[in-house]
């Protein structure tokens, strides 16, 4: 298999300069061989992409696009702290948080855009184990948030 940092190239992505804590929290924090991730939004360039709630402001393709998004903000956590995206070895929990109109049931479609991106960028060693919750609302009006645990 080739390296994480090969097929992010491949797939044409470069990974962004992380932002700084939005909070009182750490963006990665390390316990012997895993990383645990915090929570990252759908921002792009500098903007947050698809603000609004799943199933009324926001459809699953955008949402999903949207989760996608997430996913490479958290790679891009990682390799901050990690100095590569190559020294992840396995991705081994996501739990994605969805903005969710009363009665939308279709988490998972829209946490797909993060799992297939990590399949893609990491192979069978991308395929994880992954909570979809729906929620009434999330951070700055995202419409979908992503956090991970990995193994380094």
């Amino acid at each position: 298999m080739s390296k994480p940092s090969a097929n992010l190239a491949a797939l044409g992505i470069v990974l962004p300069t992380p932002p700084p804590a939005a909070g009182s929290y750490a963006p990665v924090v390390q316990s012997g061989s895993i990383l645990y991730v915090s929570g990252n939004l759908p921002i792009r360039d500098g903007a947050l992409l698809h603000p609004g709630t799943v199933g009324d402001t926001v459809d699953i393709g955008a949402a999903n696009e949207a989760a996608r998004v997430c996913a490479i903000n958290l790679l891009a956590n990682a390799a901050g702290y990690l100095g590569s995206v190559d020294r992840i070895r396995k991705i081994l929990k996501v739990s994605g948080f969805v903005a969710s109109a009363f009665g939308f049931s279709d988490q998972p479609k829209v946490l797909d855009g993060a799992s297939d991106l990590f399949l893609a960028v990491f192979g069978e060693n991308g395929r994880h184990a992954r909570t979809a919750v729906g929620v009434s609302a999330l951070p700055r009006g995202a419409c979908v948030e992503v956090e991970a645990v990995l193994e380094i």
